[in-house]
C-alpha cells in the first residue's frame, strides 16, 4: 500500500507550518530497524520498457540510513518509474528493487517499514483529512492515537476536519507527509515534497527532511528543486535516460563541477574577456561586472590583466552550486528539450 497526500487551505498554510513539530518525531522510540528489516533500498539493474520507449536501463544505486539522499534527472529520466517499481506499482523486466532485503508486496503492513508519498493528489475529495489518515491507520492495524501524533507532527490540526478536496497543493504534501509517517517507518520515500510549498514551508521541510534522517532513517527524495535540495540532501543519485550518471555525496559533487574555475570583478569586462580569451582562457560573463574563468590560473589570469594594464577589482575561487553541477552532469542525457525562445516575439 502507498500513501496519498493531503492538504489543507491555503491561506492558513504558513501558520500551520509554523506550529509542526522539529523534534521528537516519534516519541523517541524509533531505531533503525522495524522488526528484522534494515532501514535500506536497494535497487539493482533495473530494466523496463513501456513499449518501443526505454524507461530503465540497468537502474543501480543504495538509499544508506541517516541521511537524505536525493534523487535528481531530467524529465523522463525514470525517477518516478523507479520509484514505482521499488513500491510494487510497476514491474520490472529484469532486476531487483527491494526494501531492508524484501520486495516490497512480501511485507506486511508495509506503512511501518516504508512510508512513501508519490502523488499529493491522489486523495478522495470529499474525505476529511482525518478520515484520510484513519482508514490508512486501520488498514495496518493502527489506531486514532497514531493519526492524532502525526496530524501535530504536521501542524495540521487546526485543519484535519476539512475536505482534503478544498486543501492547496502545499497543504496536500504535508497530509501525503503525514500518511508516509503514520506507521513510523524506518524509510521514507517522497516524490516532489517542495511543490506548493510557499516560502516557510520550503523552509519548513528541509529542516524536517533532515531531522528525520537524524533519527536514522533513510530519507529518499525526488526533486527537480536543486537549491532546496543543496540545503537538504547529503547524497544525490543522479539519473539521466534510465541509468545512474552519478551516485555521489553533495559535497563532492559541487567540488568537482567548481574544478579550477574562479571570478573575475571587473569595471573593464569586455576588454578584460577579450585579452584573456587570448591567453588561453575559456571565459563566460555571468553579471554585468562578474567573469567566470577556466583553464587559466589566476596568476597568469593576473598577469595577462596587468600586462595589458585592465583593471580589476577581485579574483576569487568559483563555488559551483549544485543546479550548476547537475545541469553540468545531465546536459548529454536531456530528452525534452526547448526550442530557444526567439527574440523579439509577438506578445
Amino acid at each position: 500500500m502507498t500513501n496519498p497526500g493531503y492538504g489543507g487551505g491555503r491561506d492558513g498554510q504558513s501558520r500551520l507550518f509554523g506550529q509542526a513539530t522539529m523534534s521528537g518525531l516519534t516519541g523517541g522510540n524509533w531505531s533503525r530497524t522495524s522488526g528484522s528489516l534494515e532501514a535500506t533500498i536497494e535497487v539493482d539493474g533495473l530494466r523496463k520498457r513501456f513499449g518501443p520507449t526505454v524507461a530503465l536501463d540497468g537502474m543501480t544505486f543504495s538509499v544508506p540510513p541517516a541521511q537524505v539522499t536525493g534523487f535528481v534527472g531530467p524529465n523522463g529520466a525514470g525517477k518516478s518509474t523507479t520509484m514505482r517499481v521499488i513500491l510494487g506499482l510497476d514491474a520490472a523486466d529484469n532486476g531487483t528493487a527491494v526494501i531492508g532485503g524484501q520486495p516490497y508486496w512480501s511485507l506486511r503492513h508495509p506503512l511501518t517499514h516504508v512510508g512513501s508519498l508519490l502523488d499529493a493528489s491522489a486523495l478522495q475529495p470529499s474525505r476529511t483529512a482525518r478520515n484520510h489518515l484513519l482508514w490508512l491507520a486501520h488498514s495496518q492495524g493502527l489506531g486514532s492515537r497514531r493519526v492524532a501524533e502525526v496530524v501535530e507532527q504536521m501542524g495540521l490540526k487546526s485543519a484535519i476536519r476539512r475536505p482534503a478536496g478544498g486543501f492547496s497543493l502545499g497543504m496536500r504534501q504535508r497530509l501525503g507527509v503525514a500518511a508516509a509517517l503514520l506507521g513510523d517507518p524506518p524509510i521514507l520515500m517522497l516524490d516532489e515534497p517542495f511543490n506548493g510549498m510557499d516560502p516557510v514551508g520550503i523552509v519548513w521541510m528541509r529542516g524536517f527532511l533532515r531531522a528525520l534522517a537524524a533519527e536514522g532513517r533513510a530519507v529518499f527524495v525526488s526533486s527537480h528543486l536543486m537549491s532546496e535540495l543543496q540545503d537538504a540532501a547529503d547524497h544525490l543519485v543522479v539519473v539521466g535516460r534510465g541509468k545512474v550518471i552519478a551516485d555521489t555525496s553533495v559535497k563532492d559533487l559541487i567540488a568537482a563541477a567548481s574544478g579550477d574555475r574562479f571570478e573575475l570583478r571587473t569595471a573593464e569586462r569586455a576588454e578584460a574577456m577579450k585579452v584573456l580569451a587570448e591567453a588561453g582562457a575559456e571565459v563566460t560573463a555571468t553579471a554585468q561586472d562578474v567573469v567566470l574563468v577556466k583553464s587559466l590560473s589566476a596568476e597568469r589570469t593576473v598577469a595577462a590583466l596587468t600586462a595589458k594594464h585592465v583593471t580589476f577589482a577581485e579574483v576569487s575561487a568559483h563555488r559551483a552550486t549544485l543546479e550548476e553541477a547537475y545541469m553540468e552532469l545531465t546536459r548529454d542525457a536531456v530528452e525534452y528539450r526547448a526550442a530557444p525562445a526567439a527574440g523579439g516575439a509577438a506578445r
